[in-house]
């Protein structure tokens, strides 16, 4: 099983260190059938919390289009407010809305040249802290 991603409706510079990773994670779930239409991936630092810090939860939502994958969103999440913090989009790029959003920042396009370059920074980290074995626990669900 290997998805195979629609790189024209790309929006930002997926990188295909990001595409072989999220193949691997599927792969390894042991979850898939060929009837799959939707891929939710989530990835956590269980020891993260408003108090310790830790990575923040990451979620990735991909979709089948006829023969070929697009990615739907990412979302990463952190805590925000006090005193009883709740757990909130911090950024989310939204692929199927064609915008982006980030804490107190008004939502932008997602093609937008500040948004593309946040992203391919955000993408390198995420990756990263993959590499570094920082997330526990991995869920894959699929419709």
């Amino acid at each position: 099983m290997n998805l195979t991603f629609d790189v024209e409706r790309l929006l930002l510079p997926v990188s295909v260190d990001l595409q072989d990773t999220l193949n691997g994670v599927i792969s390894e779930s042991g979850k898939w059938t060929p009837m799959i239409q939707s891929v939710v991936i989530n990835f956590r630092d269980k020891s993260y919390s408003s108090e310790e810090g830790g990575f923040h939860p990451v979620e990735i939502r991909l979709v089948r289009l006829y023969d070929q994958w697009v990615f739907d969103y990412i979302t990463d999440f952190a805590y925000c407010g006090g005193p009883y913090p709740e757990l909130v989009k911090e950024v989310d790029f939204n692929f199927g809305c064609g915008t982006a959003s980030f804490s107190y920042v008004p939502e932008l396009p997602i093609t937008s040249s500040e948004v593309m370059e946040f992203y391919s920074m955000w993408e390198s980290n995420f990756l990263s802290y993959i590499g570094m074995d920082c997330f526990d626990e991995i869920k894959v669900t699929m419709d």
